[in-house]
């Protein structure tokens, strides 16, 4: 309508009266035949000498809400000059500032800008416009200050309130001295006999003989802290690393050791067979019983790692003795691991340290510890890499070490709780690792990336874990009593033909175990039984009562196709036939 009204009053009345273009805006009456409409010409200029009329563009504020000239339809819609819109597609935010459905700018301040600013305001009575370059408020006061903020204050101004405050404790203290002396004539003598109260240094006080009273409550004073410091000494010294042996002789008469397995052990027939009685029973440790593994390949050995803070070896095939005790850990032993060949294991302990034993002598070779408890540890599968250990720890990391140099060379970082397990997988290359956070996780070995990470809201935490003898399958202890299995080809998918349920395990990190031969999985639970199943069919084949109380550990003999070991919170380990 507006143009509508410009070309008209253009076309009707050749000479324009002139106005303020800063001045309010007129409002346009309807054309006449006795007059024209006002019309700001500022849009027009002559030139000198007579020369034609031309048009000069004038700029339009797009501030302003009231337009006080009439507007061409091209200086409407003229882009904003200035910078490219960085998240407009084709420019289009800048074509659409006049839109009739407005345009807004985004603007915001920093919460800490915010604050200084409000804080100054009600501290000082001035503060920053954030909007323009100027403070508002008190100007005077800004001038005064220097226009220091709250969180800016002047050194000299922290110097001068120091002393200001200094001053002022020493009157108070002063003041309280006076009221001390007045009201108490004993104030001396409290003053004399305890020199590191708050006003000790207002006087100088010299020290007096002591009383019979408190020559005798010093003498008894420094007596009983001579025998803590003896108590924490022996204490200190009893957590030594040593070993004792219980055997008869550590080498017999051709010089082998007391570790070299029999020359007969060999395994007695392929298949495995359920165990149906109880044949022999250690008993050496004074708390329960965390965790058992069998000598590998030969399993004339069988080494337990106790909650009374001590690892045990027994003999199996002989004489059913206690072999060795080592003594290193000062709080109860969480996990235990055999070397490829035996001759070594590690342990790891509520101490928060990481054990490296010659099985043999019963030496430390070496500890570890990043100051967090170690929940599993476990050693490189390959031969070749037997010195690189892996644990998993309460911080939520996997750490590993060469244990030839000490140092650590990894830390696997993605779990959101602490690592209950770590098992390798395809042909060792890689690593499954399940945590308190209900996830399982698959690593590549030396890389701190996780390949596969496998998490539903129906998964529970599995703190055990055991791999199928034909190495395609995971046995995962679930805390919600049952058994899932995971392939370890490259998709680890849950296979749902196959659960194994009727125990009871919630809240007990019970290991489950396969038979060697694959047809059975075997596991404790919270009520002392273990419990066999059948691979193929998933059903329950048999049931045995172990222990009082929870039956935590179980470990099929590697050559002893029937015999199983299992070892409880009781203290016991047994051995099954």
């Amino acid at each position: 309508m507006d143009l509508l009204l410009s070309s008209y009053a253009q076309e009707d009345s050749p000479t324009h009266g002139s106005s303020d273009p800063d001045s309010s805006p007129t409002r346009i009456p309807l054309p006449s035949k006795s007059a024209a409409p006002n019309v700001d010409d500022t849009m027009l200029s002559l030139t000198v000498s007579g020369q034609a009329h031309s048009q000069v563009h004038k700029p339009l504020d797009p501030t302003q809400h009231v337009v006080s000239f009439n507007p061409t339809y091209d200086q409407l819609w003229t882009p904003i000059v200035g910078p490219a819109h960085p998240y407009a597609k084709d420019g289009l935010a800048q074509g659409l500032r006049n839109h009739k459905l407005g345009f807004v700018e985004n603007a915001s301040i920093e919460p800490f800008v915010f604050d200084e600013q409000y804080n100054t305001y009600y501290k000082f009575g001035y503060a920053a416009d954030p909007s323009e370059n100027r403070y508002v408020g008190d100007v005077v006061g800004f001038e005064k200050n220097d226009g220091i903020t709250v969180y800016n204050i002047p050194q000299h101004e922290q110097k001068k309130r120091k002393l200001e405050k200094k001053k002022e404790m020493m009157e108070e203290s002063d003041q309280v001295v006076d009221a001390v002396e007045v009201q108490n004539p004993a104030s001396e003598t409290w003053l004399m006999n305890n020199r590191k109260s708050p006003w000790a240094g207002k006087k100088e006080w010299v020290q007096g003989e002591l009383t019979e009273e408190q020559k005798k409550y010093a003498e008894e004073h420094a007596k009983k802290k001579a025998e803590k410091e003896g108590v924490e000494k022996e204490k200190g010294e009893s957590h030594l690393d040593k070993s004792t042996f219980h055997g008869k002789e550590e080498k017999d008469y051709q010089g082998r050791s007391w570790i070299a397995p029999p020359k007969d052990a060999k395994a007695s027939n392929d298949h495995c067979y359920i165990p149906k009685k109880l044949v022999h029973t250690w008993s050496g440790h004074t708390k329960g019983v965390s965790a058992i593994r069998f000598f590998p390949r030969h399993g004339h050995l069988i080494l337990s790692a106790g909650m009374d803070t001590k690892v045990k070896i027994w003999d199996v095939f002989n004489s059913g003795k206690c072999m060795r005790t080592y003594m290193g850990h000062n709080k109860a032993v969480r996990d235990i691991y055999f070397t490829n060949d035996g001759t070594k294991f590690l342990s790891a302990g509520y101490d928060k340290n990481i054990k490296y034993w010659d099985t043999e002598t019963g030496q430390v070779i070496s500890t570890f510890s990043t100051g967090k408890i170690p929940y599993v540890v476990r050693l490189n599968p390959d031969d070749d890499k037997q010195n690189i250990l892996l644990a998993g720890m309460s911080d939520k990391k996997i750490v590993q070490w060469d244990m030839n140099s000490g140092q650590i060379t990894q830390e696997y970082d993605q779990h959101l709780g602490a690592v209950n397990t770590i098992t390798f997988v395809d042909d060792n290359r890689r690593f499954v690792t399940s945590s308190d956070d209900k996830s399982l996780r698959v690593w590549e070995f030396g890389i701190p990336v996780v390949i596969k990470y496998i998490s539903e809201p129906h998964m529970h935490s599995m703190p055990a874990i055991s791999l199928h003898p034909n190495k395609n399958w995971l046995a995962c202890q679930s805390l919600d009593n049952q058994i899932l299995i995971y392939s370890t080809r490259e998709r680890f998918q849950l296979n749902k033909k196959k659960r194994f349920a009727g125990h009871i395990v919630a809240g007990y990190a019970c290991q489950v175990n396969f038979s060697p031969d694959g047809r059975f999985v075997m596991s404790g639970d919270g009520e002392g039984r273990c419990w066999f199943w059948d691979w193929k069919s998933c059903k329950v084949f048999r049931t045995l009562k172990c222990h009082d109380g929870v039956c935590i550990g179980s470990e099929w003999h590697p050559l002893e196709q029937s015999k199983v070991a299992t070892c409880g919170w009781d203290g016991l380990i047994k051995y099954w036939d």
